[in-house]
């Protein structure tokens, strides 16, 4: 007995096959076709029992292992991510040709996974197979309803980053190549080098089913700074011993001089190259993903929303004190729902993560995600790091420079190579200063924008 995966036909009908045709890649929620032969006729009664495993220690309850049958589920009371099979019509059971469509669980973890099948009289075939989000189904986490956005967001390799100043925007092509075929181990091994799974391989491999938690383990793992991440951040102009940032055009790159090193950190990065490669290893996992600048950027440590100095991103103009704000700061925004903040669909969407090392969040350094519709609100109670990202549109600088933190934040439009501007995404127009106490948990003096 052997099991074919059709692995060119249903990674095309999955929006895998730009990775590889000669491995089943295929997003959760949505059906793919294997078949297994057999040396004898099978009858519809006859049952083919389905295991798919996850990880070092897969288990029912936790999500990482689902037990199947084309005669219904067999797994026991209290399990997660149930897969579920039916008999396909092109099946030609008389020649033992069983052909079946395979449906993953639409909360399945991401990863790698073994898939084995067996028959009532015990003979027992494998195959391999990944699991990654599915912006195309509706009911996962990271569904984005718009065709062409998924075509810019998941599938497109390039883009552009832009740098320079408010008034002298400069654009920049990017390489994300994130369908390039080894992505697959390398973006595997980025979750499998993270402290949270080193320290628990159980839960961490079975919180993979949430995009929350897998955006935020990549935000930490692009930058070196507590782990074994993809890039190390050098600012002083001194980039003896690695490359400066300026120099890189390249996610895939950085990415495979990470991998082919043993995951030794790459020197040297800056905001726009940890947001670039970050921005790959979102879109290789499915999840709906856009680089940002926002120019003009405070980095306020204490949540005060009053900034002091002034950096400009290739040189220090003030060398006093650790708040500061850049001619330009990247970061990237990921698309998906938000139930953990228990608001219905309020904070659903575009959320803000920042791989650029610039403050702990929860003891790691990472940002977000953080709902650019609760920043825009000054929500500032919900998770997570929304005072941070809120203060560098919002904080005041007690500078001679009288014009606004937070302008022209943009990213590259769907399908074109023009900027678009989502400024008033993140904050309302400028009237009028006022007591910042308003904005719950944030203290100090700041800058409201309210509707026009």
């Amino acid at each position: 007995m052997c099991i074919s995966p059709s692995s060119a036909r249903n990674n095309a009908d999955h929006n895998t096959d730009e990775i590889t045709t000669r491995q089943l890649i295929v997003r959760r929620g949505q059906p793919f076709l294997i078949t297994v032969e057999m040396s004898f006729a099978f009858q519809p009664s006859d049952v083919l029992k389905f295991t798919v495993e996850t990880g070092r220690f897969p288990s029912e309850s936790k999500g990482t292992r689902s037990t199947f049958s084309n005669r219904g589920h067999i797994s026991t009371a209290g399990s997660k991510a149930v897969w579920s099979c039916r008999l396909d019509d092109r099946s030609d059971l008389q020649r033992g040709i069983v052909t079946l469509s395979v449906t993953p669980a639409v909360d399945a973890p991401v990863g790698r996974y073994a898939l084995s099948v067996e028959t009532e009289s015990g003979r027992a075939a494998k195959e391999s197979l990944v699991v990654l989000f599915n912006p195309w189904c509706r009911d996962d986490m990271v569904f984005l309803p718009d065709e062409k956005e998924r075509r810019e967001y998941v599938m497109n390799e390039q883009g552009i980053v832009y740098k320079g100043t408010a008034h002298y925007i400069i654009s920049d092509v990017w390489e994300f190549g994130q369908f390039e075929e080894e992505m697959v181990d390398i973006c595997l091994r980025l979750l499998d080098v993270n402290p949270k799974y080193q320290k628990d391989p159980d839960d961490d491999v079975a919180a993979r089913c949430n995009p929350i938690y897998v955006s935020r383990v990549i935000s930490a793992m692009i930058n070196s700074n507590d782990d074994r991440g993809v890039l190390t951040g050098r600012w002083d102009d001194n980039y003896q011993g690695g490359t400066c940032p300026t120099r890189w055009n390249s996610s895939v790159t950085i990415l495979q001089q990470w991998y082919n090193n043993s995951c030794m950190a790459v020197k040297f990065g800056q905001c726009w190259v940890f947001a670039a490669v970050m921005c790959t290893v979102m879109r290789f996992f499915g999840i709906p993903c856009r680089v940002v600048t926002n120019f003009d950027s405070a980095h306020d440590e204490n949540n005060s929303l009053t900034i002091d100095e002034y950096f400009d991103e290739y040189g220090l103009k003030s060398t006093e004190g650790s708040e500061r704000i850049w001619n330009f700061h990247v970061w990237v925004e990921g698309w998906m729902k938000r139930p953990d903040l228990n608001r219905g669909s309020k904070y659903d969407g575009w959320q803000v993560l920042d791989p650029t090392p610039q403050e702990r969040s929860e003891g790691v350094f990472c940002c977000g995600p953080a709902p650019v519709a609760a920043i825009h609100e000054g929500a500032t109670d919900l998770k997570y790091d929304i005072p941070f990202v809120f203060s560098e549109v919002n904080a005041d600088k007690h500078l001679s420079d009288t014009s606004s933190v937070g302008q022209n934040i943009s990213t590259k439009a769907v399908g074109s190579f023009t900027r678009n501007d989502i400024t008033n995404t993140y904050k309302y127009k400028e009237v009028a200063d006022f007591d910042c106490s308003a904005f719950r948990d944030v203290k100090g003096s700041c800058t409201i924008y309210v509707r026009p």
